[in-house]
This record gives structure tokens, sequence and C-alpha cells, in this order.
């Protein structure tokens, strides 16, 4: 047995209970091992009902008084009853429960935990976690781990199976060379692999996360100097010439660019006519203006003969990108061949397209990973364009520079990311930066408030629905989770949106684990208006432009990195009208409150990526968002900014010693490394 070994080698794991681990993305021991906790809880003792205060999660030791009460309202069981410890009364309430009538019973001592509230003059807990005595008393003073979900799969179920792995110690080799792990000061790889699952204690969750952390940016950063010293050898091979497209393009603009366009582009075009390899990375805000910047670099490889590929992470983003292109060509009389590609089309669509593109009769491809498979086949590729880059990784990136031989690469990004960092994350690539937004874009007005708001920011979503505008309400969470009843989630949250605004508004829910077409079809209605609000998690953060939606409404807004939210409230603002972001925050405190006011003082996401570096530190391990920058499974740029540098300075001083990683003593790392090329490999479906 090995990691790469089934799911259903381990005991307890039958075929349905595989099948289950497998919507979650879980097929071998080694993703079960990855599959870390998405933050831990900490069962605290219980303390006194009078004693508890409004905000806080804590656990009393009560009974209930009466016997629990149930009704039901539009669909909603809601069951109620009231505890006490003798020193105070407390209300409890239940959503979609009710077999809690008959389970719970008034006189004997249970211990409640969940978050407290405040419902006029008294306190309450909504959906509190129930436990027996001895059973709350074993927790007590423990870190649990809290897993991310799919339906059919347990916290109790993932914690059994990782059990199991971990057992096997013979499974988790050692890979990292001793001077590294000496000089960077990391724990060795079987103790932080348990301790990142079944923490001992706050300092061993800490040392096992930095170890991990380090991993992920490590061989990140070695694929990534692979991938810039190939470049390096690389001359321009294409004769690419000035295009008068271009020129006839951007007079025909009902806009003028701004100066960093022009700044840009004079670069990039400058670049395609040089001697070497062009490897650019366009970084700047949602809306600044990168998209018609890589139309320009588009076509004027088009119009030198060749083809260029603008690859996006979504196929409504990379339809819309390809509406976008065509209509501009069509609009100003340019003959050039364009076709979309993407992995939903039928059979007889993508034969169509794959033979333009061998053909050479289109000269501008744009789709999602479908450009990357091996059916993908071109005639002459000469530039490569990926939108929104830290949605892909290094592997998708080089693997579409190999469709061509060594193409342009230009990389966008959204993300405001610290130019120190930047130059480390993006080691392989110049770096340009449109930091001008177009005069035209009206500034969105912003504001920080408390759940105590939430019925006034529902009415202002109702006026502006009213206008004929759309809204966009973010939560943090997919399901609710029995551990986690204060976050704010998609799926209950559309529900009980239904229950509060008028019927005439269609509110309908998206999250990251519904199915491609399901996403796709949704994203289509709401940017066709067919929806008015939308309810989702932070998949939006990366989108399809919808100039009428006005209004972001984020929930549970200090679970989320600054830049992270101001990505997200860039998904408004995109049309004419005044635009508007409602962070909302259901813990209270002086400190988030400032943390927040921040995006209400500041536009410019390069001046909000620093101050999130500078107040993350190093990290929250009991909730705090991570800001899902290049999508590291535990890595946050901006807390773990120290161990980023780190391991940037290991795999410099490694390499130049052993560039292949040849060496004997470097035997077990070449395999984990290579490992990792074959399982990123086999994720995009090759």
């Amino acid at each position: 047995m090995n990691l790469e070994s089934p799911l259903d080698s381990l005991k307890g794991i039958g075929e349905k209970t595989r099948q289950t681990f497998a919507r979650a993305g879980i097929e071998n021991l080694g993703d079960l091992i990855r599959y870390y906790p998405r933050m831990y809880e900490r069962f605290e003792r219980p303390i006194a009902v009078r004693d508890l205060s409004e905000g806080e999660t804590a656990a009393v030791r009560a009974q209930l008084i009466e016997p629990i009460a149930s009704r039901s309202i539009r669909g909603l069981t809601i069951s109620a009853a009231r505890c006490s410890d003798g020193s105070d009364l407390l209300s409890l309430t239940w959503f979609n429960m009710p077999y809690l009538r008959n389970t719970l019973r008034p006189g004997i001592p249970y211990v409640f935990r969940g978050r407290v509230k405040a419902k006029g003059q008294r306190l309450l807990i909504e959906q509190p976690a129930v436990f027996h005595e001895e059973q709350y008393d074993e927790m007590q003073d423990t870190l649990r781990p809290v897993y991310p979900l799919v339906k059919g799969l347990s916290g109790r179920t993932v914690q059994k199976a990782v059990r199991q792995v971990l057992s096997s110690k013979e499974l988790l080799r050692e890979y990292l060379p001793g001077e590294i792990r000496e000089s960077c000061r990391l724990a060795e790889y079987n103790y932080a692999v348990e301790q990142i699952h079944f923490p001992a204690d706050e300092h061993a969750l800490r040392m096992a996360r930095r170890r991990l952390v380090f991993d992920e940016f490590f061989f990140f950063l070695l694929q990534l100097r692979s991938l810039k010293a190939a470049r390096e050898k690389s001359e321009n091979a294409f004769s690419i010439r000035p295009s008068g497209k271009t020129e006839k393009l951007i007079l025909g603009l009902p806009y003028e660019l701004t100066g960093a366009q022009k700044r840009v582009w004079q670069t990039i075009e400058g670049e395609m006519q040089g001697k070497n390899v062009m490897a650019r990375l366009i970084q700047g805000d949602v809306g600044s203006g990168k998209t018609i910047v890589a139309v320009l670099a588009l076509l004027t490889a088009a119009d030198s003969g060749y083809q260029g590929a603008l690859m996006a992470p979504t196929e409504v983003l990379a339809r819309q990108h390809y509406q976008f292109l065509s209509g501009l060509m069509e609009k100003n009389g340019f003959r050039i061949g364009t076709v979309l590609l993407t992995g939903s089309m039928t059979a007889r669509q993508k034969r169509e397209a794959y033979e333009k593109m061998a053909s050479g009769e289109a000269s501008i491809i744009v789709g999602t990973h479908a450009l990357i498979q091996e059916k993908a086949v071109y005639k002459n590729l000469a530039l490569v364009i990926t939108d929104e880059q830290h949605r892909f990784g290094v592997r998708q990136r080089e693997m579409l520079a190999k469709k061509g031989d060594m193409p342009h690469t230009i990389v966008m990004s959204a993300t405001p990311i610290p130019r120190t960092l930047a130059v480390i994350l993006y080691g392989d690539l110049d770096i340009s930066v449109i930091d001008e937004m177009p005069a035209s874009r009206l500034p969105i007005k912003n504001c920080v408030v408390n759940t105590g708001y939430r019925r006034k920011a529902y009415e202002f979503i109702e006026r502006q629905a009213a206008l004929g505008h759309q809204a966009y309400v973010i939560c943090p969470m997919v399901e609710e989770s029995e551990e986690m009843e204060e976050a704010e989630n998609v799926v209950e949250y559309a529900r009980r949106l239904r229950r509060e605004l008028p019927a005439d508004i269609r509110i309908e829910y998206l999250h990251g684990r519904m199915k491609p077409s399901e996403k796709n079809e949704i994203m289509e209605r709401f940017l066709a208006n067919e929806i008015q609000v939308l309810v989702s998690t932070t998949v939006v953060e990366v989108g399809v432009d919808v100039p009428n939606a006005t209004v972001m409404l984020i929930e549970n807004a200090e679970r989320f990195g600054l830049a992270q939210l101001h990505q997200l409230r860039g998904r408004v603002g995109r049309g004419g009208a005044q635009s508007y972001c409602i962070f909302m925050h259901t813990l209270e405190g002086k400190q988030i409150e400032e943390r927040l006011d921040i995006l209400c003082r500041s536009n410019d996401g390069f001046e909000i990526a620093n101050r999130d570096m500078q107040l993350r530190g190093p990290g929250d391990l009991f909730g705090v968002r991570q800001s899902g920058v290049l999508d590291f499974s535990l890595a946050d740029v901006y807390s773990d900014a120290d161990v980023l540098q780190q391991a940037n300075e290991a795999a410099g001083a490694l390499l130049s010693r052993d560039p292949q990683l040849e060496l004997p003593e470097h035997a077990a790392l070449k395999a984990q490394y290579d490992a990792l090329v074959r399982r990123q490999t086999g994720q995009l479906n090759l």
C-alpha cells in the first residue's frame, strides 16, 4: 500500500463511501492526506449562562426547563426551548431539526455550544451543538479538525480514514534535504502531517502548518524556475511586425486608453518583435482594462500570420471574451478567424474548432482548459495568454506554451499582490502594472456594518432590483456545518432571502461544488438578468462582467483577507450606474471594524494588498479565510510571506548546486517532485 493506492484499500471504505469521497476530490490515500482541515475548533470549558456575552462562541452546562416546541414557517421547521444552569435562562433555537423533540428531555444535563446572539433583552444560541456531559468532557480543551465536506460525508468519516493512513508511518517518508529543514527550522514531514490533522496543541499546529506551507511554496518555485530556465534559452522564432490594425482598433474604441494601458501595450508590442521570447505578467485591478491590451497582442500575432490563444478559468468568462473579440473584429472589418473551445461544447463543435486550429484557419483561439487537451493541435502558435493567472498553476501555463514552439507568453491577474511577493510568485515573468482606472468608471461606494443592518441591506437590494439592477451576496460556506453555526451558508441563505424579498425577485445560489454545467447555466442566466440576486461563495471572484450588477453584500466579511474582499467588490461597478459594496461583519470589535474600514478609505488594490500583508501576520488558525491566490491548499501569500521568502532562497540555493536534482541525496525530493507533476497532469485529464 502506498499514497497512490485507491481509497477503498482502507478498512471500512466500501463502494458507496468511496464514491462519496470522490465527490470531494479524494481518490487515493495521498489525496486523503492532503485533504487538510479548513479550520479547527477549540472546545472551551463551559461557562455560566449569566457570564455569556453576545458575539462569542461558548458552551454552557444546562438543563431544558421545558419540552422543545416546534412550528413550521414557509417550509422551515423551527424548534425552540429554554434552558437554565441555575444562574440565568438561555433561549435555544434549531432549524430543520424536528427530531430533537424526541431526543432531548427536560431535567437532563447537556452541554449546549454555539454562537451567542441577542434578541431583545435576552440571549439565545441558534443551532447549538448538543453534547452529553461525558462526551464534552473528553473533547474539552482540545483542537478538533473541521473539514470541508460534501453531502453524505461526515467529519467523523474523514477523521477515521485519515487516522488509518497515519498509522502506516512507512507511507510518509521525509524528502526534504536535512540542511533545508535545519536552516529553515522545519518540522519533520510525518510529524507535520499528523499534527495538521490532529494537533496536540496550538504550537504543534503552527509548526505543522509552517512545514506544509513551506513545501507548497518550495515545489511551486521549483516548477517556476524550471519554466524560467527553459525560456531563457529560447530566442524569438517568430517574425512579428507592427500591425496597422491595432491602431485602427484603438482609434475606433468608444473610449481612450489610459496612460498605463498605452505604456504596457508599447512594451508588449516591442517585446513581440524583439530578439528573445516574451514572458510578461500584466497586473491590474478588476476593470483596469487588461483585456483590451491582450486583444491588441492577439491581433498583432494574427496579422503577422500566426496564432494566439487566450485561456480563461471558466466557460462563461471564455465565452464572454470570445464574444468581445468577435465583435471587435466584425466592427472593424478584420477578416481574422476566431474560434471558441470549451469542455461543454458538443463533439461536432469541438471537431470543427480542432480542424480550424490545426489548419490555421483560426488565428485567435479562446477557451478554457480545453485548449491544453491532447486533441487541441495548433498550426503555428506564437502567443499564449492566460487570464486570471492565479486560477492556473504553473503546469497548465507550461502545457499551453508547449502547444507551440516556445511562444510568447502573457499572463493577466487582477489579484493585487505586493511587488515584493509578485517578483517571487511570478519569478519567470517580467511585470507590468496597469495602475490607472478608466476615467468613466465611477468609484464604488462602500460601507462597513454589523448584522443589525441586515434588514436595511435587504431593503436596499430590493430598491436596486426595482430599478432593474442586480446584486451579489457572498457567503463563506456552501452548506451548514454542525461546528460552524455562525457562518452564513449559501444554500440556506438563498432560502432565507427568498422569504425576505418579494417573489418577483429571482434568487439563485452558486458554489464551487456544483457541476461546471450548472455553474455556467447560473452565470449565463445572471448575465441575462433572469436572476436578480445571486447568492454565492467566492467562485464569482473570477467571473464575467455583469454591467447591470450594482450591489455586492459580503456576509461574514471578517473571515476574508482584505485583498480578496477588494477583488470580490470588483464584480460590481462594471457598468455606468453607481455601485455599492456592503461589508457585513458578524464578530464585533474595534480591530475588525478598523481593518474593514481600510476598504472604505481606498479603492487601490495594491495599497490594500500591502496593508493586508502588514495586518495578516502569521495567520489565524481558527477560521481566517485564505486569500485564494494561486490556489495553494494551505499557503497564504500575505500571512505566510516570510515562509515564501525562505522557500524562494532555499529553492535557489538547491538548484544552483543541483539544477536537475540528480544527486543521490536528492533522490527522494526528485521522486516527490515528479509525483506532484504527474498528479497535476492527471488532474487536467490529459
